[in-house]
């Protein structure tokens, strides 16, 4: 979506500036894994019109592959519109209604474009969208296993889009389909309705999940395997703008399982990653690269230097 974010600590209904920028929960993590260094591909849909250019635009310029991206003529690129405060409650209106987002189908999800895929990554939003988009959902799972790919899944409920009961019936079965499940403790409390550490046992024995990573509500995060489980305790660093840690945080997740770390460096990089996003407003304006991530990371656990001189 295109999002248009309000000047710094002015409510919603009051904000007379506003800033362009790009919202996403897959294309967040898409940019966020580009930037540490990995070659990724965003599929979906936008408009043919100038907010879906300025989305395009802004991925190919972290160097995310758009090549499966379909520009739709007649419906809109969908539309955020929030604002941004550490400390009060954040305003987010979602129109995305009729988007051109909502009307992915199953006809786009190719196995060509996932050929060579080591992971494929998708939100719950992303279903919760229309019926269509669910089966593009299902389509995309069946056909990262086709080639090979591991799924990983980050429920990111969103109560707006939905009630509970379609969280529970759309989003909860997609939850045993993935092998890597990044999903807030809350969240499997209600797609599952367990404690967390219920609903991770679960997952790896009901499902196909080989690592479950649960952010608690104390924003540590645990994550849970077949040998076992650690734990990250947040760092602790000024908010700016909270929003777009979960994504920040799975696409720190990712990297590290991609380059084939153990859990507890890989809960360690998330969480640095998600320390930057929320000290800079927008999305994903403070996601690093990967030499920035191991700098601050050093900084964070050895107390290093935290001047690049």
């Amino acid at each position: 979506m295109l999002l248009m974010l309000a000047e710094p600590g002015m409510p919603l209904d009051r904000a007379v500036s506003f800033r362009r920028s790009v919202a996403g929960a897959e294309s967040n993590v898409a940019q966020g894994l580009a930037r540490l260094g990995h070659w990724t591909r965003w599929i979906g849909r936008v408009g043919d019109d100038p907010a879906g250019e300025a989305v395009l635009r802004e991925l190919r310029a972290d160097g995310v592959d758009v090549s499966g991206v379909e520009m739709d003529p007649q419906a809109p690129t969908g539309l955020l519109l929030r604002d941004s405060h550490p400390q009060r409650a954040i305003d987010v209106q979602y129109y995305r209604s009729g988007s051109a987002a909502s009307l992915l189908s199953p006809d786009q999800i190719r196995v060509e474009a996932l050929e060579g895929a080591r992971v494929v990554h998708v939100s719950g939003i992303t279903p919760m969208l229309s019926e269509s988009a669910a089966r593009a959902t299902r389509a995309l799972i069946e056909r990262a296993r086709q080639v090979g790919a591991a799924v990983s899944f980050d429920p990111n409920v969103r109560r707006k889009i939905g009630t509970d009961h379609e969280w529970i019936r759309v989003v909860g079965p997609l939850l045993r389909e993935a092998d890597l499940v990044i999903a807030g403790e809350d969240e499997l409390e209600l797609l599952l309705g367990g404690g967390f550490e219920e609903s991770a046992k679960a997952l790896l024995t009901l499902g196909h999940a080989r690592t479950v990573v649960v952010k608690r509500r104390d924003h540590s995060a645990v994550a849970v395997g077949r040998q076992g489980q650690c734990t990250r305790a947040p760092f602790s660093v000024p908010v700016v703008d909270p929003v777009g840690a979960g994504d920040a945080f799975a696409a720190g997740w990712l990297s590290a399982w991609l380059r084939e770390a153990g859990p507890e460096q890989a809960l360690a990089e998330a969480a640095c990653v998600a320390s930057l996003v929320v000290q800079a407003p927008a999305d994903t304006d403070g996601l690093p690269t990967a030499a920035a991530r191991d700098r601050t990371l050093a900084a964070l656990l050895r107390g290093t230097d935290s001047v690049h001189r």
